[in-house]
């Protein structure tokens, strides 16, 4: 970035021109200034005017750029956005806003006349992100959201130039997603008897919490939302393990064949899918199946954590089927098992992501892996040859308390301060160079045990969330912490215009906590 002299003011006769190939970016961005300003911002492909924002498409920059890097530049007379993408235009657009007053990003018009007017300083900016998997996970499965926040939660990482979003549709406490083929996944697995109480996750609250769960047409309407903002949502359907959900509909799935019912209680259940069983795997197939046809995305997570194999050990269809593949245990059953899913995903031309736990008994072929517990799974994974999203508990676990002040709100445990997650470094120094573009990039999960409602969420996200979209998004030397809290105080003017519930206490009081517990 190099700063100039001079500012661009936004008009009543500013207009915004676009070729058509980059028409409907440039109608995002003229969309998303109009609401807050109130300016005209007439949409237009004629040559450019004194005072215009020109957006143009431009192939030759990827070679440079990338496909989600951009060029801005803002001078007294134009603001100029070009890029090899529609998504490095979209990024652009959302650096310029970035330049102009907080007060840009309000979801109204501001109906007071704006001190100083709409203006933005005049740069020379070229950009583009250091990661390709700038994520967030949301988990729904524990504490229902509904398809507004995540529209919302969207927008929020759009501005944060965040591109993925893990939506944890299954667990233990409920199934959320809506498979026609078997539809008492709905009817029995989206409703538990009650939910622990504030204060207390051994003791139920004796309150029905369900049916929720979301409709394929909402999930359609979601991915395309998510879709015009660059944001790929990745669904997660667990599996084998905290599936007692589907259990409850399907009880022949499981290795010891019911009754059963959605668990009331966080934590891990013994009872999971039984990979002996044919039926289990064609279930899984038929539930992956319409999955495929609704997330277009290139991943669909299996989860594959904390899968107790005990009832395995047991079971007269798993030990026949270790016997019969000449399995050497149960580890290597749940191998197996993930390679037919695996074999099944790459003829729907997906590929099969899990939770760390899949090295355990070997992995598949072409399987990815997200490494939460620590970074040594991602190590192993990507010095194999296999893909990684680093989200380790360590510096990306979201659920963490922000603060050992008075007056949090109820957590999951561990102790995450912003400080912690900004300093967070996605390529382990143990890897080797020829390895580390296995590491795609990270993410910041969001499980929502203590998470009841949505303005929950934002607080347990941000500003975390912003500090690690400047870690995937920036080079690994320009980081700086001190740098980060300044502008960070302007940056939460821009959350609170767009009505997030964010943790207000400043950073620098956390700072002096921020030791490893």
């Amino acid at each position: 970035m190099t700063v100039a002299e001079g500012t661009f003011a936004l008009t009543r006769n500013t207009s915004v021109i676009a070729e058509p190939d980059a028409e409907a970016e440039a109608r995002k961005l003229a969309t998303a200034l109009r609401g807050p300003t109130g300016l005209p911002l007439p949409l237009t492909n004629k040559e450019p005017k004194p005072g215009a924002i020109v957006l143009q498409l431009d192939r030759s920059l990827e070679s440079k750029l990338g496909t989600e890097g951009y060029r801005l530049s803002v001078t007294p007379k134009r603001v100029a956005i070009s890029a090899a993408t529609e998504v490095g235009l979209f990024y652009g657009g959302v650096t310029f806003r970035q330049l102009l007053p907080p007060q840009v990003f309000a979801t109204k018009h501001l109906t007071r006349a704006l001190d100083g007017g709409w203006a933005a300083p005049c740069v020379e900016i070229e950009d583009r992100p250091r990661f390709a998997w700038r994520g967030l996970l949301l988990d729904p499965a524990r504490h229902f959201m509904p398809p507004e926040f995540i529209k919302k939660l969207v927008d929020v990482m759009a501005i944060h130039k965040l591109n993925t979003l893990q939506l944890h549709l299954t667990d233990d406490q409920g199934w959320r997603i809506e498979i026609k083929k078997h539809p008492l996944l709905t009817q029995l697995g989206s409703v538990r008897k009650e939910s622990p109480i504030h204060g207390d996750r051994k003791r139920g609250d004796g309150n029905r919490y369900g049916p929720f769960f979301y409709t394929q047409r909402q999930i359609r309407d979601l991915v395309a939302y998510a879709q015009a903002r660059h944001v790929t949502l990745v669904p997660e359907i667990e599996m084998p393990g905290h599936f007692l959900a589907a259990l409850v509909a399907y009880p022949a799935l499981s290795c010891r064949g019911g009754p059963f019912e959605v668990r009331t209680r966080w934590g891990i259940e013994p009872d999971i899918l039984c990979p002996g069983n044919d039926a289990a795997l064609a279930f899984v197939k038929d539930v992956l199946g319409e999955v495929c046809e609704l997330f277009p995305g290139r991943f669909i997570h299996i989860g594959g954590d904390e899968a107790p194999r005990d009832r395995w050990k047991t079971c007269p269809k798993c030990q026949a089927r270790l016997r019969a593949e000449g399995l050497k245990g149960e580890a290597h059953l749940q191998t197996w098992f993930n390679h037919r899913v695996e074999e099944f995903l790459a003829g729907k031309g997906r590929r099969l992501l899990g939770w760390d736990e899949i090295l355990e008994g070997g992995l598949t072929p072409g399987a990815a892996v997200m490494s939460w517990r620590g970074i040594k799974g991602g190590i192993a994974a990507a010095s194999a040859g296999h893909d990684v999203v680093m989200a380790p508990t360590s510096h990306c676990y979201f659920d963490y308390a922000q603060s050992k002040s008075p007056g949090e709100p109820e957590y999951i445990g561990g102790f995450l301060p912003l400080s912690r997650v900004y300093e967070f470094e996605p390529v382990p120094t143990e890897l080797p160079e020829s390895k580390r573009r296995h590491i795609l990039g990270a993410q910041g999960a969001l499980w929502t045990e203590y998470m009841w409602t949505p303005r929950d969420v934002e607080y347990f996200a941000f500003p975390r969330a912003a500090a690690l979209a400047e870690v995937v998004w920036s080079p690994a030397e320009r980081k700086d912490f001190a740098g980060f809290e300044r502008r960070l105080q302007n940056h939460l003017l821009r959350l609170d215009h767009l009505g997030v519930n964010y943790r207000k206490e400043s950073a620098a009081s956390d700072r002096k906590q921020s030791v490893v517990p």
